[in-house]
C-alpha cells in the first residue's frame, strides 16, 4: 500500500512537471523569448517563508551543502526537478517482478 502511495506521488509530480514543461513551452510561442520557470522562483511564489526556514535550517547543518547542492537544484526548471523526482520515485517503488519457478501458495 505505501509502495502504490509513492508511485502515485511520484506519478503526479511527473505530471506536474508536464504541466510546466506546457507552461514554460506556450509562454515561449507566446513571447517569442525562451524562458524556464526556476524551481526556486517557483517555491518562493508558493511559501516564500518555507524556504528561508529550510535555508536556514541547511545553513545550519551543512553551510557548503546549500551552496553546492541545494541552490544548484533551485537554478533547475521546474519542469526538470519535478519529472526527475517523480521518475525516482516511480522507479524505486516499482512492483517487484513475479518469481520465476516458484508458486505463490
Amino acid at each position: 500500500m505505501i509502495r502504490g502511495f509513492f508511485r502515485l506521488i511520484g506519478l503526479l509530480l511527473l505530471a506536474g512537471g508536464f504541466v510546466f514543461m506546457v507552461y514554460d513551452g506556450a509562454r515561449w510561442v507566446a513571447d517569442q523569448n525562451l524562458r524556464f520557470t526556476r524551481f526556486g522562483q517557483f517555491w518562493n511564489d508558493i511559501h516564500q517563508s518555507s524556504q528561508q526556514a529550510f535555508r536556514t535550517w541547511v545553513e545550519g547543518t551543512a553551510p557548503w551543502l546549500w551552496t553546492s547542492v541545494v541552490r544548484v537544484i533551485l537554478d533547475q526548471p521546474v519542469f526538470a526537478v519535478l519529472g526527475v523526482v517523480g521518475i525516482v520515485l516511480m522507479l524505486l517503488f516499482r512492483p517487484s517482478k513475479p518469481l520465476i519457478g516458484y508458486s505463490r501458495d
